[in-house]
């Protein structure tokens, strides 16, 4: 268990959960030690997207389903600006109909939401939101689990390790892609084929890219 990493099995969940149910893009959002909800995982780093993330934290569907712990999904484009009026706005702005987002739960405690981003109007279907929900509360356990199994760490400190592994992951992409002249985008997914091809964890692989062990033009060799 000494190499679980919290970042990456709530990345896989969220890649999955797009193309399962659907969607153009998603994230997840987690409570941090002050209660406050931060981006943890997202299938897009384009500035605009993460924009969004942050006043989904402040306003949004992401809080509601935090605070009652339940599935909190949009109907239409016009739903969503009635009830969360600049959230709304920017979704609208930025090509998204509809918003749904799942609590990351384990019976009364709620860690965070799964945020799912479509651009056709309508709710989840009762199936969807089943097989949504299910994935969510896998995604718990293993984080809550973990939290058990690491008895020297708080649930704090999980949090604060987390953050940190993406904080490091996101100045491999940046070195990425000024070293190679590509986008963020391109240096995210260079820099995760990269770990999955090698079975390492992809902070270690961006830890090794930037400290020069893994010489940043090998990204693309293996992967043109």
């Amino acid at each position: 268990m000494a190499d679980y990493d919290v970042v990456e099995v709530l990345q896989t969940l969220v890649d999955s959960a797009v193309e399962l149910f659907d969607a153009e893009a998603g994230a997840i959002h987690l409570l941090d030690e002050s209660g406050a909800l931060r981006v943890v995982a997202s299938t897009s780093d384009r500035s605009g997207f993460i924009g969004l993330l942050q006043l989904d934290a402040g306003e949004g569907p992401c809080i509601d389903a935090v605070t009652s712990g339940k599935l909190v999904t949009s109907e239409s484009a016009e739903a969503l600006r009635r009830r969360w009026p600049r959230f709304g706005e920017a979704s609208r702005e930025h090509g998204y109909a509809g918003v749904h987002a799942i609590p990351l739960r384990l019976r009364a405690e709620v860690i965070g939401s799964l945020n799912l981003f479509r651009e056709t109007e309508g709710a989840l279907n009762a199936t969807d939101a089943r097989g949504a929900q299910a994935l969510a509360d896998v995604a718990t356990i293993s984080v809550l689990q973990q939290r058990t199994i690491t008895t020297a760490l708080s649930a704090a400190d999980q949090m604060q390790r987390a953050l940190a592994s993406r904080a490091a992951i996101e100045q491999a992409k940046g070195f990425v892609a000024r070293a190679l002249e590509v986008d963020i985008e391109t240096a995210r997914e260079l820099l995760r084929r990269h770990a999955r091809s090698t079975q390492r964890r992809l902070v270690d692989i961006g830890d090794a890219v930037v400290r020069g062990e893994i010489p940043v033009m090998t990204l693309l060799e293996a992967h043109p």
